[in-house]
């Protein structure tokens, strides 16, 4: 063979693996598409995307069931489960959050349950090992059949290292590599990201931000953050620290705040200062007291959600007003209360906001719940993990084998 076709075979080898490796990472990014959706998104002609999904079908790669688009029949290629399967962990103030599903992504099997406060590193992911393996030999799995695991914290995270980049936001955590504990202990890939990006990534992916390209998702729960996306990616900064609103100042004088300054937004609208505030009239609450009697009416619980959702909204219109997002969904706890929280958050964001005429920011609840960012620790893994293509090409004479 001469240089000059042994070139253009190299060439043309190259180009099958690079388009192969776009129509699977499109249906992994959106979990399932339709042949027709996928030469959209793609860029790729209909007879390209046809004939690479007949291979990988072939392959085993990716399953095709009949769907119906705008009254017609189309064929819905998702990848095969036997592909693998995603662990989401979000590992809450006072909550484990876990959920196992695969690339289409649905949830196959998910487990909770609820943590001390301040719980240790060390019980805590020896929690999360145990309620993994227990939700896979549910399913009938093992670990052999997980591709990776996501784990949410509630801390700003560098995930180049998997820890948390801020001291005494976790007391405990600090310097621990939560990333790497979790790959020796189950022999798996971890990822490690803050809670709120997660809830972005999921929202954005999967739920009320899904069509847009730029948004914010804020989380109010025991404290408060926000996970920023930008041009359908997430944006964390340096060492992950993008977002953190709930230590932006608001009051020089006031309360401290567990990552050392004063008067941070969390001071003012975390779990501690919402029961505080309860304290003389209601005796001691939890936060799940405090959202349960807001949503069954109580003029008390109700206020301080409502002055909540204020403050909230005057922090996020000055975020909104830096990025210019085409939306601001609204999750964690605080959003169960729904327009107890949202009215006066949209309206203290819409006051501050300039007035866009040709394109207004929305001001949303989210569509995930609570399980958003669960949800979004299970993405993370799916979208982190290379489905492996080349190897098909060793025996281009084999039936069913890409060539």
């Amino acid at each position: 063979m001469s240089r000059r076709a042994g070139a253009t075979a190299g060439s043309q080898s190259s180009l099958r693996l690079a388009n192969r490796s776009l129509v699977v990472d499109t249906v992994k990014q959106y979990g399932g598409l339709t042949q027709v959706e996928l030469a959209a998104a793609t860029g790729l002609s209909a007879a390209t995307v046809s004939t690479i999904v007949r291979e990988l079908l072939a392959a085993g790669v990716v399953d095709i069931a009949t769907t119906t688009r705008s009254g017609r029949r189309a064929q819905m290629v998702t990848l095969a489960r036997r592909v693998g399967l995603a662990v989401g962990v979000q590992v809450g103030h006072r909550h484990l959050r876990i959920v196992l599903g695969d690339f289409t992504h649905e949830v196959i099997a998910e487990q909770s349950l609820p943590l001390p406060h301040e719980h240790r590193v060390d019980t805590t992911l020896d929690r999360v090992a145990l309620l993994v393996i227990d939700l896979l030999e549910q399913m009938g799995s093992t670990l052999e059949d997980v591709v990776g695991l996501g784990i949410g914290l509630p801390a700003p995270v560098d995930t180049a290292t998997g820890t948390i980049s801020v001291q005494d936001i976790m007391r405990g955590w600090e310097d621990v590599h939560v990333g790497r504990i979790m790959s020796e202990r189950l022999g798996r890939p971890v990822y490690v990201d803050n809670d709120a990006n997660l809830g972005a990534l999921a929202e954005s992916t999967l739920g009320a931000s899904a069509d847009r390209v730029d948004s914010v998702f804020v989380r109010a729960s025991y404290g408060t953050g926000a996970g920023i996306v930008l041009n359908r990616s997430l944006h964390r900064g340096f060492a992950g620290t993008a977002g953190e609103i709930g230590h932006l100042q608001l009051d020089p004088q006031g309360a401290i705040c567990r990552c050392g300054s004063r008067g941070c937004l969390d001071t003012v609208v975390g779990a501690t200062a919402l029961i505080d505030a309860l304290r003389s009239a209601y005796g001691s609450l939890t936060l799940r007291d405090v959202i349960s009697r807001a949503n069954d009416g109580d003029r008390g619980c109700a206020q301080v959600i409502s002055d909540a959702g204020a403050t909230i909204g005057a922090v996020i219109a000055s975020l909104a007003v830096a990025v210019n997002p085409q939306c601001v969904v609204v999750g964690g706890e605080l959003a169960e209360t729904g327009e107890l929280l949202l009215a006066p958050l949209r309206e203290a964001v819409n006051r501050r906001l300039l007035p866009n005429r040709v394109a207004p920011m929305e001001v949303v609840l989210g569509a995930l719940g609570t399980r958003a960012e669960a949800l979004g620790a299970m993405l993370l893994a799916l979208q982190s993990t290379d489905v492996p293509l080349d190897e098909l090409d060793r025996d281009a004479s084999a039936p069913g084998v890409l060539r």
